[in-house]
């Protein structure tokens, strides 16, 4: 099954039929990539996903294979190119595969949240897991073919990966926020890949004067905190109603408004790009 979604996608630059897309082309050699929301042909808070791309390669010792011109150039052809979703989500690989390399922009089957996952919580499980690299976005194939597989044992929507201090760092493709007493608990930041909605939604917490701590949780107090909520490009914010065996409150007020910040602050961010004229 390819991985990319709708009828093109651009390789260095060149807009191409979805027939010649091979999976191959990301998942051999190193990858490094970002994954954004497309709305109306409009991508939500591209520079910040640009500026943490150039820092995955800075990292990485990558060399960078499109600029940020370039990329928006890429952007608004594949949009204009048939794509009918007004919301869908994009992924932009650099591969370096021996001594050839290339970039890839494309659309990606997104798999958003229902109105009753929101409102109802999803289940989560706890996963041992460490990032090798966390301030690095970097396709490692083993660890999600592995927690792919635990997520369909028990029918889970997300895994928050455990480390060696048995402290729970963040999720497999989002970052945790635990809720306890109207505080917001969430890992230090250099132990996760800061997701570009987590980064957001500090900015609206510290702009509210809402608490924060820049604690990791143990696996063994998880049981003692009001709520446990996920935040990324696909699940915005959205609420666990279960961790294991463990059970929290969905219904937590703090989780709404901190949702209905965020959405204003992305029309915004559309807003503002498209008077900008980027696109």
């Amino acid at each position: 099954m390819k991985e990319c979604y709708g009828k093109h996608f651009i390789k260095n630059g060149a807009l191409l039929p979805v027939d010649d897309f091979d999976n191959s082309m990301v998942y051999e050699g190193e990858t490094i990539y970002e994954v954004l929301r497309v709305i109306k042909g409009v991508p939500l808070f591209f520079n910040d996903h640009y500026e943490r791309l150039v820092t995955s390669l800075l990292n990485r010792r990558r060399t960078n294979l499109a600029t940020f011109r370039s990329l928006l150039g890429s952007i608004k052809t594949l949009a204009g190119a048939g794509q009918q979703d007004e919301e869908v989500n994009l992924k932009i690989v650099f591969n370096y595969n021996h001594s050839e390399s290339h970039s890839l922009v494309y659309f990606v089957k997104a798999s958003y949240p229902s109105a009753q996952q929101y409102r109802d919580g999803v289940a989560g499980i706890l996963f041992r897991a460490e990032r090798t690299d966390p301030a690095s976005k970097v396709v490692n194939h083993e660890l999600r073919a592995s927690i792919e597989a635990g997520l369909a044992a028990t029918k889970a929507y997300e895994a928050l990966l455990v480390n060696s201090k048995n402290l729970i760092t963040e999720g497999s493709r989002s970052n945790i926020f635990f809720i306890k007493g109207g505080i917001l608990f969430t890992a230090p930041d250099n132990l996760v890949l800061g997701g570009i909605t987590r980064r957001r939604l500090l900015d609206i917490c510290r702009a509210n004067g809402t608490d924060v701590r820049y604690e990791c949780v143990n696996t063994g107090t998880i049981y003692s905190y009001d709520s446990v909520l996920m935040s990324g490009t696909s699940p915005i914010l959205l609420p666990f109603k279960s961790v294991d065996k463990n059970m929290f409150a969905v219904d937590n007020p703090l989780i709404e408004k901190l949702r209905e910040m965020f959405m204003e602050k992305a029309r915004q961010s559309i807003d503002s790009f498209i008077a900008e004229k980027f696109i």
